[in-house]
């Protein structure tokens, strides 16, 4: 650890901050988080028009002031201006580091950290694969840890399944809901299986009941959102996982693990999105899933380790 800083501007937002820290907390200089809600008009204008603006926060943000940091992350559209009005208030010392396509000049920028499927190209941008995160060998094991014991009962193999929610890509509802589970009452039938399930915010609860009233004759737990998030203990414990089409991030973290990655419920999808899921399966990552359970080997997708070195080699921390 250097005596460098770095503010991790957020908004709340629970797959932003993922990224944002996750990446952060990779370079090994102390992570300062900066909560930000940028207040009308700003937040409903483009970035372009408030890029020089540290004034557009609520009285439920965080002081942007000096002393500035060594390096600020953000990741979404609600933090692009400030990082920038951050770097030119700190005359130009911070470094800027931007996650996701900022959809504004790429200049303001020491470098992008952007997703093939973002299309963004730059002398500055480091394209990855899948998304960075948050997600680590240390935090898989202490995971594993805590919630072995909570799964002991259950047979082998068992399939981790990551349930998400419909967004303007990809819909995830009731008759997605039903076709996962006759794949996991395959899966359970056929393979002996176990099924853990565990939904996320987005997740309508009319598709987390279709699956507890389909699954309840099988070996299974649905976690209901009361405790820990069983979240990183599945991704450790799982001898395979199933994850729902709608999140590039929750498909990355399974990525990192190594197992064989399952993708279901494209009924929707676009361009992007699509793109994304046929990159991930032409380099042996995923598979879609039939309810067959099959085995192959590929890599960790370790993205956020790829990306800190390349940023620590950039700015002299190696």
């Amino acid at each position: 650890m250097t005596n460098k800083t770095c503010w991790v501007l957020s908004n709340g937002i629970i797959g932003m901050d993922n990224q944002s820290f996750g990446l952060a907390h990779a370079l090994g200089i102390e992570v300062i988080k900066k909560t930000v809600m940028p207040v009308a008009p700003w937040k409903y204008l483009p970035a372009q028009l408030w890029i020089k603006s540290l004034h557009s926060l609520g009285s439920d943000s965080d002081s942007l002031a000096p002393p500035w940091p060594d390096v600020v992350i953000g990741t979404g559209r609600l933090t692009v201006a400030l990082s920038i009005a951050i770097k030119r208030a700190s005359g130009g010392r911070t470094f800027n580091v931007r996650i996701q396509n900022p959809q504004v000049a790429l200049r303001h920028f020491d470098w992008v950290v952007a997703p093939l499927h973002d299309r963004c190209k730059g002398a500055n941008v480091i394209e990855t694969l899948g998304a960075v995160n948050s997600v680590t060998a240390a935090r898989l094991l202490r995971a594993s840890e805590q919630f072995a014991p909570r799964l002991a009962h259950l047979a082998r193999p068992l399939v981790g399944v990551l349930v998400g929610g419909t967004n303007r890509s990809v819909r995830i509802d009731t008759a997605v809901a039903h076709t996962l589970a006759d794949k996991l009452i395959h899966a359970a039938a056929n393979h002996g299986a176990a099924i853990v399930v565990t939904p996320s915010r987005r997740t309508d609860p009319e598709v987390v009941a279709v699956l507890q009233r389909r699954l309840s004759n099988v070996a299974s737990v649905i976690w209901d959102g009361t405790g820990d998030n069983p979240y990183l203990g599945y991704l450790a414990l799982a001898d395979y996982l199933v994850v729902t089409a709608d999140s590039v991030n929750m498909a990355s973290e399974a990525c990192y693990t190594g197992k064989p990655v399952f993708i279901e419920g494209l009924t929707g999808g676009n361009n992007k999105f699509e793109q994304f899921h046929r990159e991930l399966q032409s380099r042996g990552y995923t598979r879609p899933f039939t309810g067959e359970l099959s085995d192959w080997h590929s890599p960790p997708l370790d993205e956020t380790s790829r990306v800190a070195s390349l940023l620590k080699q950039s700015m002299g921390l190696n």
